[in-house]
C-alpha cells in the first residue's frame, strides 16, 4: 500500500519552516538537506525533518498540507512542540 507523507521542515528550532507533501519522505528530506532542491528551503536553508504525518489517500495528504500552510504560525509551532518538543531532526529515525 502507497503511503504519502505531510513534512515540516524547520531552519532551527522556532525558526523558519516549511510544509511539503511526498511520497517518498526519506528522499524528498535528503534532497532538502542536501540543497538538491532549488527555491524556498534551499535559500532560507531549511533542512531539519520536525514533524511529519502519514496518509494513505493523496487527496487527504495534500488537503492537510493546504490546511496546514494557512495555519497560524503559533499554531504549527504548537504542534511540532506536541510531538517533537526537543526539535529533533526526525530524518535519522525514518531511515529505517
Amino acid at each position: 500500500m502507497k503511503q504519502y507523507y505531510v513534512y515540516i521542515l524547520a531552519s532551527k528550532k522556532n525558526g523558519t519552516l516549511y510544509i511539503g507533501v511526498t511520497n517518498d519522505l526519506v528522499r524528498r528530506s535528503y534532497e532538502h538537506r542536501e540543497g538538491l532542491i532549488e527555491g524556498f528551503t534551499k535559500k532560507y536553508n531549511i533542512k531539519t525533518l520536525v514533524y511529519y504525518e502519514v496518509f494513505i489517500d493523496i487527496h487527504e495528504a495534500i488537503h492537510r498540507e493546504k490546511a496546514l500552510e494557512k495555519w497560524y504560525r503559533s499554531w504549527k509551532i504548537k504542534l511540532i512542540n506536541e510531538k517533537n518538543p526537543q526539535w529533533e531532526d526526525l530524518y535519522y529515525s525514518i531511515l529505517g
